[in-house]
């Protein structure tokens, strides 16, 4: 659908009840490459960390099967356990998810951790928390290049990490080829960014691409971050997607859905993957067009 490219889906966009061989035969049938696994706030998710040796075993022999990998996981637990915390218990905590969301990772074959970039979520941003989400990012970073883990910060729906240009800067500092960028096209866009200047600054660090719809920050408005339809917010699919393709980009994407039990979920999930694929198709056309006219 992508061209070449790999299409994942978020497990989230999937009933919660449903077990991973439902999930997983359902991706496959839906025509995605992956599922990328949750590993959110929720105690139930935050659990699986904490699977023992064949509970890990058994899901990564059925993904084998199946030939449905979980390619890549979205750890958002540290919106409730954040590394610049000024709990000393909640900041121990970040740590101890940290390293083991690397290790579970590499047991079920999970090559990208996609990071939250919130130095606190639930309090107030100081100088101090700032100081020890640095500390926090330098230390999993080693910990990810011990493991050979990629970590990947996403740019977020609050104004601590939400451009690439921001991520740089922690970027530049922390000096790791394991702690990389992995940029949400929905939260890049509702915050005004110049987006294809954005992904043009951070292409060589780029690991892979939530495509995800959102609505604009304005000053009335907070935006909206989450459950907007494809094609209903301020995202333009083409523009981004013909960005990506002029700067060589062939990384993932990943389709960043929520199960809303009120409607038909996976009539949804094939719906956006057609207006998904037609932006793509209409990014690549603009671009053959632009070739042609060239040599004219």
């Amino acid at each position: 659908m992508l061209y070449g490219h790999l299409l994942g889906l978020y497990e989230k966009a999937l009933p919660p009840e449903w077990e991973w061989e439902q999930r997983l035969k359902t991706a496959k049938e839906l025509g995605f490459d992956y599922v990328e696994i949750s590993i959110d706030e929720t105690d139930e998710r935050i659990e699986r960390l904490f699977w023992d040796k064949a509970t890990r075993v058994k899901l990564l022999m059925l993904c084998r099967d199946l030939e449905m990998p979980l390619r890549s996981m979205c750890l958002s637990t540290h919106r409730r356990f954040p590394f610049g915390s000024s709990d000393p218990r909640s900041q121990a905590k970040a740590y101890d998810l940290m390293e083991r969301a690397v290790v579970f990772a590499q047991d079920l074959g999970i090559r990208v951790i996609q990071l939250a970039g919130y130095d606190v979520y639930y309090e107030s941003s100081t100088k101090e928390t700032e100081g020890a989400f640095m500390n926090g990012m330098r230390w999993s970073a080693k910990l990810a290049e011990k493991y050979q883990i990629m970590l990947g910060m996403e740019i977020m729906d609050t104004p601590f990490m939400n451009s690439i240009t921001r991520h740089l800067l922690y970027e530049e500092q922390i000096k790791s080829p394991w702690y990389k960028v992995y940029p949400d096209l929905g939260n890049l866009t509702a915050w005004g960014n110049d987006v294809e200047a954005e992904l043009e600054k951070g292409i060589s660090s780029i690991v892979a691409i939530h495509i995800k719809e959102t609505k604009a920050v304005t000053p009335s408005f907070p935006g909206q971050f989450k459950s907007v339809p494809f094609g209903t917010g301020c995202v333009d699919f083409v523009k981004c997607f013909r960005k990506l393709e002029q700067l060589g980009y062939t990384g993932p994407y990943l389709m960043e859905m929520w199960n809303d039990p009120e409607i038909d979920n996976l009539s949804a999930i094939q719906n956006a993957m057609k207006f998904i694929g037609e932006q793509y198709s209409q990014a690549m056309v603009s671009i053959e067009n632009k070739m042609v006219n060239k040599f004219l």
